[in-house]
């Protein structure tokens, strides 16, 4: 792969992670081990209430419908108010949506619960801003690969309490799931920093003031709208696996919730590895535009492989591709739009870019659902590969010069 023009080759050592860094990554990692706690078997979970494809995957959409509305007002909030009370404020509503789901009696009550959840879920937006806060602008994109390392461990230890729990009993894993955020809440109120610069002095941030524009107004601003189409369209094509695969497991390759869990706890180890090695790497050798183009070209290709899977060794390499993809994009989407607004607009900002992927996560599962119960079981990964394919032909189109500063702070 070519080197992105505008990304200079950087010698200088990392730096160590700034002070508050921790414990905003452990907040974030403990709320997304109940979050993959939930996703693997709630599909599987609603076929008990006689819930179709379709329904399931509007089940799921119902989730981001949810954080689309409230995570920019969530994002803004946290630059008036601070970072700490809104992360408090939406693991609380983690652990009631939780609960309620494991309590359900019926399908409108799911649906109810998983609104909850996504009214709540402000919790990734709000915990980049906070990162940024405290990041040096040359490791921001690294320190967001790890922050974004969370969600691979959400990913593994998520699924395996799941497995485990649901042969218990099926509605033990949400109450699992509940007592897990509940107790995040607790810590977080006693030990979580509050970081944002608006709120505290910038030396209690770790690092000095930035200055309250930009420059290149205009551009910066094309190129936050070019970011948040690009995650739109990455992360419906992800969501629709996510949605989909359980029930693409169990009729092509026999899988069973068990199953099901121990697959995404491969994917969650996957993207750990990714963002915790990869991501910083990538970003200093191919600019924050290259390693976009990457991360695409990978997911696409992962998903048309997915699409022709039939027995466990065609699997293995299909999630490899997808997932590798994924890990590169999260943080690196994430860097390139804080890069471009001063700090006191960033949770507002990122606000939007979580509100497109809650959009993306009402697309996406509600597409795949559809297309798996129409136009057959692959059809979701194909369609998915298209919308991957024309987001990196709109990366193409972002300025490498903005890209590189965007790095560089």
């Amino acid at each position: 792969m070519r080197r992105d023009p505008g990304a200079p080759r950087s010698t200088r050592p990392r730096s160590a992670r700034p002070a508050g860094f921790g414990a905003i990554w452990t907040c974030v990692a403990v709320d997304l081990v109940g979050f993959g706690i939930v996703l693997p078997i709630l599909p599987l979970y609603a076929t008990r209430f006689d819930a179709t494809p379709t329904t399931i995957g509007l089940l799921v959409a119902s989730f981001s419908l949810a954080q689309l509305v409230f995570a920019p007002a969530w994002g803004r909030l946290s630059d008036r108010i601070g970072r700490k009370p809104v992360l408090v404020a939406s693991l609380v509503g983690t652990a009631l949506a939780s609960l309620l789901t494991g309590l359900a009696g019926s399908l409108w009550v799911l649906f109810v619960a998983r609104i909850l959840d996504g009214v709540s879920g402000a919790s990734v937006s709000v915990a980049q801003a906070a990162v940024t806060d405290v990041a040096p602008p040359a490791e921001r994109a690294r320190l967001l690969g790890l922050l974004s390392a969370a969600f691979g461990l959400g990913f593994v230890l998520g699924p395996a309490l799941s497995g485990l729990a649901a042969l218990v009993d099926p509605r033990l894993p949400f109450f699992v799931a509940a007592l897990i955020a509940g107790a995040n809440a607790v810590w977080a109120i006693r030990r979580l920093p509050e970081t944002n610069p608006a709120v505290v002095s910038p030396r209690a941030t770790g690092r000095p003031p930035e200055p309250p524009s930009i420059p290149a107004r205009a551009p910066a601003l094309s190129v936050v709208s070019a970011s948040v189409v690009v995650a739109f369209a990455a992360l419906a094509a992800f969501s629709a696996f996510e949605a989909t695969f359980a029930l693409f497991g169990q009729r092509r390759l026999g899988f069973d919730e068990a199953s099901t869990a121990g697959v995404f706890v491969l994917v969650g180890l996957l993207i750990t590895a990714v963002q915790l090695g990869v991501v910083g790497r990538c970003v200093e050798r191919y600019g924050e535009r290259g390693a976009l183009r990457l991360g695409l070209g990978l997911n696409a290709a992962g998903l048309v492989v997915l699409a022709g899977v039939n027995s466990w060794w065609q699997l293995a390499p299909a999630l490899v591709l997808l997932t590798v993809g994924q890990g590169l994009l999260t943080p690196t989407l994430a860097s390139l739009v804080a890069g471009q607004v001063a700090a006191e607009r960033r949770g507002g900002v990122l606000g939007v870019q979580q509100a497109a992927g809650g959009l993306a996560r009402v697309v996406g599962p509600a597409m795949g659902g559809l297309l798996f119960q129409r136009a057959g079981l692959s059809s979701p990964y194909l369609v998915g590969a298209a919308l991957t394919v024309a987001a990196a032909l709109l990366v193409s189109r972002i300025s490498p010069r903005l890209s590189a500063e965007s790095v560089h702070g």
